[in-house]
């Protein structure tokens, strides 16, 4: 459009242009009679940046089991396979003891009664008390003090 034009309005333009960058929109458009003005704005071009992950800086992978504790692998699935397992009935961090310091509810060996407290989940800041679903003894804790458990994780094995 060239301003010799009859009805060419900078002033409009310019409202326009300004209304696009106030609203984030691309593209405006006004028809008044015979006149119809469209302006357009490129949006600005989208820049991917690869980022590294974070752990593929560090000298060590975090992920690497311990060379010490690759032994015990393959006792865990056995004991989590095992139908005397107790299963966790929610998402949460298992806490084996009343209170930090305190003795734990239980441990390997201990003779237990239907219905007592095996360990507490903690859940949406509740406490849950976890109760021995059948009398036994405890001959495996899979779970350790303050971690995070998901639902129907084994976390005891009573016989």
């Amino acid at each position: 459009m060239s301003s010799d034009k009859p009805g060419f309005d900078q002033a409009l333009i310019r409202d326009l242009a300004n209304i696009l960058n106030d609203t984030n929109l691309t593209e405006i458009e006004v028809e008044q009679g015979e006149l119809r003005i469209r302006v357009l704005r490129q949006p600005a071009p989208v820049q991917a940046i690869a980022m590294a992950p974070q752990y593929a800086a560090a000298p060590s992978a975090p992920f690497a089991p311990p060379a010490s504790s690759a032994p015990a692998a393959p006792a865990a699935p056995a004991a989590a396979d095992n139908r005397n397992a107790v299963p966790s009935p929610m998402v949460g961090t298992a806490y084996l003891a009343p209170s930090p310091g305190a003795r734990a509810f239980i441990e390997v060996g201990d003779t237990v009664r239907e219905g007592q407290t095996l360990l507490i989940i903690e859940a949406m800041k509740t406490m849950n008390q976890i109760p021995s679903p059948r009398a036994g003894v405890v001959k495996a804790i899979l779970c350790e003090d303050a971690q995070p458990v998901e639902y129907g994780e084994p976390l005891v094995v009573i016989e």
